[in-house]
């Protein structure tokens, strides 16, 4: 008689994923545990791990001797497939597809409270001040999303709905519905002039390492606003604090940062023309139902020993 294979979910919904999950795969026994630390005894057994990106660390994933596959519930895998003890036939698979409409949204909520200057206005009311504040509109404004891809693919549509003119910044140029150009990856200084509003979406590789550089900053207007919801390498943080303090640019919407969590002495926090989240454009309240498709698709296929047929596998 063969041995199950082990599946261990760590995840807080812990009776969520449990009732999704559990006892529903001839053999393969999962486990849910809310946290890393938790698993630890099954984590020698485990044939596959799944969670978010944040809950992967070298050393369960080395103990992880008989490990065979990872879903990550996050797009971004670059914390997991960077990890030294991730061996080269573990397969990895992400939530790749799942994230358009949420980042979308943050974006507009970074572009609105930026542009309108929602942070007087706040300030405003807690003080009962009745003053009027300038209300830009995004109508007409032009936005450059750098790094075309299924995100900027939801994104791009919802801008043109708003009235706006949209440009793509790719490595890999092609037609796209919502979007009115597109330029190239080399293009990107030329493309920050004529930005009142550039969106990054750049996933974060070596190559792509402070994409959004000094010199791509210092091409935008002074009234442009760079909303960042990729990772916080892909830009060039000095530079934007820089710019933003010499009113060489208009604001900077940031929900990534180089270093995470952001230090409470960390310069950001203080500028009234940075708005800040943490790490949240990804999230949504019901993120957790979102992630079940995949999960189901490649459960199965693990179980019947189909890897290839795995959606979002990330090469490493």
């Amino acid at each position: 008689m063969s041995q199950n294979k082990t599946a261990i979910i760590i995840d807080p919904k812990v009776d969520w994923y449990r009732s999704q999950f559990a006892g529903k795969y001839a053999g393969l026994d999962v486990h849910v545990f809310p946290d890393a630390h938790s698993a630890g005894a099954l984590v020698p057994r485990a044939d596959a791990i799944l969670g978010m990106g944040h809950h992967f660390h070298d050393d369960m994933v080395g103990r992880a001797s008989n490990l065979k596959w990872i879903q990550a519930f996050t797009t971004g895998v670059d914390q997991i497939v960077l990890l030294p003890s991730l061996r080269p036939e573990v397969t990895v698979t992400s939530m790749r597809g799942i994230h358009g409409s949420q980042l979308s949204e943050m974006a507009f909520m970074h572009m609105l409270n930026l542009s309108r200057n929602y942070r007087q206005i706040l300030r405003n009311q807690e003080n009962a001040v009745w003053a009027k504040v300038p209300q830009p509109r995004l109508c007409d404004k032009t936005v450059v999303i750098v790094g075309v891809g299924l995100i900027s693919a939801e994104l791009a549509p919802r801008c043109k709905a708003f009235g706006m003119k949209v440009i793509g910044v790719t490595s890999a140029p092609r037609d796209l519905p919502g979007f009115d150009r597109m330029m190239r990856r080399e293009e990107l200084v030329d493309a920050a002039r004529l930005a009142d509003f550039m969106i990054v979406l750049a996933p974060y590789t070596p190559e792509n390492d402070q994409l959004v550089s000094k010199t791509v900053i210092d091409a935008m207007k002074p009234t442009a606003i760079i909303v960042n919801i990729a990772r916080g390498g892909v830009c060039d943080e000095d530079a934007i604090l820089a710019a933003i303090r010499e009113k060489r640019i208009g604001g900077a919407g940031l929900d990534v940062f180089r270093t995470e969590p952001l230090p409470p002495d960390h310069p950001f926090w203080k500028e009234e023309r940075i708005m800040i989240t943490p790490r949240m454009s990804g999230g949504s309240d019901d993120y957790h139902t979102l992630t079940i498709p995949t999960i189901k698709q490649n459960l199965q296929c693990f179980v019947e020993g189909r890897m290839q047929d795995m959606i979002n596998v990330v090469p490493h």
